[in-house]
């Protein structure tokens, strides 16, 4: 058995190969993980696999958010770049695209010919084009944030390119009149223009769409429109990166 971890801002991404193939997978709060199953000790993170229920492994690698980088005590640790371009690889079968991972904090674009990474651009800075950006101006509308995904249509503008600033401007364009579906189409809207240039820089003809993120159809639509590219989301994106560990087979 083999472990693939993914130590993630928001969530924490267990999953359970055996033989090559993923058996069982897992979620946890990145809080409550931390709180009652892992601690620190010299630079190792010491998980407490008996109360969370874990089957006997062989191999544990792991990977995490930003500097967020703990090797497990007794496993691996890799990149988090690495584990997103080898899940990505693993789930598609492809070894020439380009790798868009937007998750809960945090963004990621990876160019990647002949199965190997050439270049990438990360932005960890700002969380407005990340899945916590969707859910607080989910809030300011007072939809759920996976009913933001049928919302394509006849986006209204929002020029704000930070998550705090963006909130205000929402709620101006709410005073305007501007109907639900055109201003959550407005929403996903800005995230495509604030991860555009970065995919244009890393052009490829086939983008692999990975993080929580990439459950929203009309992110994904928009992208395809806007980049006259091919947009493919794998069976598990928000949990590519636990998967890219699973898989590590190391060099």
């Amino acid at each position: 058995m083999n472990i693939g971890l993914d130590l993630g801002s928001r969530f924490v991404k267990a999953v359970f190969f055996q033989k090559g193939e993923m058996v069982e997978q897992r979620y946890y709060d990145t809080l409550e993980f931390y709180r009652h199953y892992g601690r620190k000790v010299n630079d190792n993170l010491v998980i407490d696999d008996k109360a969370l229920g874990w089957p006997a492994y062989n191999k544990v690698v792991s990977t995490g958010y930003g500097r967020n980088l703990l090797q497990v005590q007794g496993g691996q640790v890799i990149p988090e770049l690495r584990a997103h371009t080898e899940g990505a690889k693993y789930q598609t079968g492809l070894q020439d695209f380009t790798l868009l991972d937007l998750g809960g904090q945090d963004s990621k674009v990876i160019k990647v010919q002949k199965g190997r990474m050439v270049d990438f651009r990360t932005n960890d800075k700002c969380a407005a084009s990340s899945g916590r950006y969707l859910e607080n101006m989910a809030l300011v509308l007072g939809m759920k944030v996976e009913d933001l995904s049928s919302c394509h249509s006849y986006p209204v503008t929002l020029s704000s390119t930070c998550a705090v600033f963006g909130e205000s401007e929402l709620i101006g364009r709410i005073i305007e009149g501007h109907s639900l579906e055109s201003l959550a189409a407005g929403v996903n809207e800005t995230i495509v223009k604030r991860v555009e240039p970065m995919l244009r820089e890393l052009y490829s003809t086939t983008v692999i769409f990975t993080g929580g993120v990439a459950y929203n159809k009309a992110i994904r639509s928009m992208l395809e429109q806007s980049l006259d590219v091919k947009v493919i989301v794998p069976k598990y994106p928000q949990l590519n990166g636990a998967i890219g560990c699973a898989t590590y087979i190391g060099t």
